[in-house]
């Protein structure tokens, strides 16, 4: 699908992330062998950070700016694509079709993108992208 491409903030709607937000880091219209339908390899935020008010300690505060990353591959017709868009370079390299192979990879992979979801986070844009959705 023309729009579903790479950097496009889409939710997701079935399953164990229904409702959570994620970034899009390789379509695939036609598919592969070991998932014959049009899918998307996505990351996205498992655990949103807490709310942070000017009173909490520095401890307190920096537990409640983590974020919790996940990826998945995910089928077309469980994701809703959004009208926003993440610039995220590092994702890119960060996760393959590969990286769901070996336990050891993917958490590799997941600890490269909490990386660049903190950076994003902490610099303040995207900021939409790491509230929860209020349904």
């Amino acid at each position: 699908m023309k729009f579903l491409k790479v950097g496009r903030v889409a939710i997701i709607t079935r399953g164990r992330f229904a409702g959570k937000k994620v970034v899009i880091i390789q379509p695939q219209d036609n598919g592969t062998k070991s998932h014959p339908f049009p899918h998307a390899l996505v990351a996205g935020v498992e655990r949103n950070p807490g709310h942070i008010t000017k009173r909490m300690s520095k401890a307190r505060q920096a537990k409640r700016s983590k974020v919790k990353p996940f990826i998945k591959i995910i089928n077309y017709n469980h994701l809703m694509p959004t009208r926003y868009t993440l610039e995220l370079e590092s994702l890119k390299g960060a996760v393959s079709n590969d990286t769901f192979k070996e336990p050891s990879q993917r958490e590799d992979a997941k600890k490269n993108i909490k990386k660049a979801l903190d950076e994003r986070y902490q610099s303040g844009k995207n900021r939409w992208f790491f509230t929860q959705l209020r349904f």
